[in-house]
């Protein structure tokens, strides 16, 4: 086995520790950082020449599921190795899918083992991976082969243009490839439809107010905190955003 540069993330760092020593045991491998958690790992996966990530799964913020669907949109992704306490609903996907994974406490042979056969995840593997992913933390957009990641704290309005959607934050826009339908439902209390093509984070929107077309017919918009663009609301759901702006 040629050298391996190996990222090990894990919020306990007892844990960051034996890998590290049972690496060193196997040796052939380089630890080039380590992570308390997915944000972390995934901007060591991208900053330096990595060839496997060690993921745990359950960790504080980004999760190592939710990681690993980042990192997998990286133009040369690295393998990746999960590693987890008993978790008998992942380790059934793993072992189904033959993803990699290493179950706690992690022995050398076994270590050694997965480190053979360590493989970039395949997009019916990255798809597995999804139903056992908590609620995100942040969006992802890929420019210039670099993966940006973006708090879903931070997005102003989503909006759906041909096969990308338009994400807005106060900075700037990105583009991100996924389903208006999917996000409207995994963060339904973050975000309202007021269009059938834009979702807008219920904390940004300032107000409402009628405007009059050039046909003089009347339409509503919405108006928004942060930032100077206004969302044309759908007249099936303006009742929605009078609810959200009462008082």
């Amino acid at each position: 086995m040629s050298e391996l540069r190996i990222v090990i993330a894990d919020d306990e760092a007892p844990a960051r520790k034996r890998m590290r020593e049972l690496l060193a045991e196997i040796g052939q491998a380089v630890v080039i950082g380590e992570a308390k958690n997915g944000e972390e790992a995934v901007r060591l996966a991208q900053d330096a020449s990595v060839d496997v990530v060690m993921l745990d799964i359950r960790m504080p913020g980004m999760d190592g599921i939710e990681a690993a669907l980042h990192i997998q949109k990286l133009d040369s992704p690295p393998a990746i190795v999960f590693t987890t306490a008993y978790d008998a609903y992942a380790v059934q996907a793993f072992e189904m899918n033959a993803i990699d994974y290493l179950l706690k406490p992690i022995r050398l042979d076994r270590l050694r083992t997965a480190l053979d056969k360590a493989k970039k995840l395949n997009l019916v593997q990255t798809d597995t991976l999804r139903p056992l992913q908590k609620k995100r933390t942040h969006f992802s957009a890929t420019e210039r082969g670099r993966v940006l990641l973006i708090p879903v704290e931070d997005v102003i309005y989503l909006r759906a243009e041909l096969k990308y959607i338009t994400l807005r934050t106060r900075e700037r826009e990105y583009l991100i490839e996924d389903s208006l339908t999917s996000i409207e439902q995994e963060f339904e209390e973050h975000f309202v439809r007021v269009h059938r093509n834009c979702l807008v984070a219920h904390r940004s929107i300032l107000g409402y107010e009628r405007r009059k077309g050039d046909g003089g017919e009347s339409y509503c918009v919405a108006l928004l905190r942060e930032v100077p663009e206004t969302i044309t609301v759908s007249r099936r759901q303006q009742h929605v955003l009078k609810t959200l702006t009462k008082g």
